[in-house]
């Protein structure tokens, strides 16, 4: 792919309210914290990044018909995301609250719009990006039944024109209800996979992370474990491991880092980087991200 091809992501967009609290939840009572209203959702976060690079980019998702809907689009193309997305009557443009303390994030999630994304939508938006060289998936949308023949049918035309695909496997616990051995028969022979460490223990066991990406490059091609503060692993299907480790930063929030990781990592290797050098430049987005409150870069 040359750097001049366009990246297609399919997934998510989503309303976050971020809360970054000053201590432990007080359950039943108050907890102050710093609360910020804005973009978010997987795809949609990815997109921002991609784009915040310099590389064109295309979002394909759905919003309601309603001012958060708009809000979010509007953001996004600002940022320079060309935007296809959907606006569906009648459903609520989907949203997250997100309580972040102490390094980690819990989500709080109504999906909305995001489970009336259709294959037909998207093999619209990607007939309409005919200079594109690669689609990235967020597996949000593999995991909600309502969209999942949209993330399937996104890989399938991916495919169909000869891009190169990758796949984020998004969160663990819907992984855990849609069952391993599924979710790797939906994602077979993608370009790279994207797991965290949660995620690479649903898919493959309680592993050290090299063993979780060589069980997983029987399903992807490249498989890349994301440990957070611990770093990165690649691994494909010739062998090759590649370790890197994470830059050591203050955390302020870690809403979106894996985000801006899969953007940095992509960015690089579609550009023509070797695995060591694309986690580096995965890394360096993911510690920007969480050095700031919120998924989005900053302008």
């Amino acid at each position: 792919m040359s750097r001049a091809s366009r990246v297609v992501i399919v997934g998510d967009v989503i309303t976050d309210v971020v809360a970054v609290l000053s201590g432990p939840l007080a359950t039943g009572s108050d907890t102050p914290a710093e609360i910020r209203f804005g973009g978010g959702g997987q795809a949609a976060n990815t997109a921002a990044w991609i784009a915040a690079q310099g590389v064109a980019v295309t979002l394909v998702g759905a919003v309601g018909d309603d001012a958060a809907g708009r809000d979010r689009v509007a953001e996004l193309s600002d940022g320079g995301v060309d935007c296809a997305v959907d606006r569906v009557g009648g459903a609520a443009t989907g949203t997250v609250v997100v309580l972040a303390a102490d390094g980690e994030r819990t989500m709080v999630t109504e999906r909305g719009a995001n489970l009336r994304l259709t294959a037909a939508h998207v093999e619209r938006a990607l007939a309409e990006a005919p200079d594109a060289g690669h689609l990235h998936l967020s597996a949000y949308t593999l995991l909600d039944a309502g969209s999942r023949g949209a993330g399937l049918r996104a890989l399938a035309a991916a495919r169909e024109r000869g891009l190169t695909t990758s796949v984020d496997a998004a969160s663990a616990a819907p992984l855990r209800r849609v069952g391993a051995a599924a979710f790797l028969a939906w994602v077979r022979d993608v370009d790279l996979l994207l797991v965290n460490a949660d995620e690479a223990t649903v898919l493959a066991g309680g592993l050290d992370p090299a063993a979780q990406a060589r069980v997983l490059s029987a399903t992807a091609r490249r498989v890349v474990v994301k440990r957070g503060a611990a770093g990165a692993v690649w691994v494909d299907r010739t062998a090759t491991v590649s370790v890197a480790p994470a830059r050591r930063v203050a955390v302020v929030d870690v809403t979106g880092a894996g985000d801006a990781f899969a953007a940095g990592l992509l960015t690089a290797w579609l550009g023509g980087a070797e695995p060591q050098a694309a986690l580096a430049r995965a890394g360096d987005l993911g510690a920007l991200a969480v050095a700031t409150v919120g998924a989005r870069p900053t302008r």
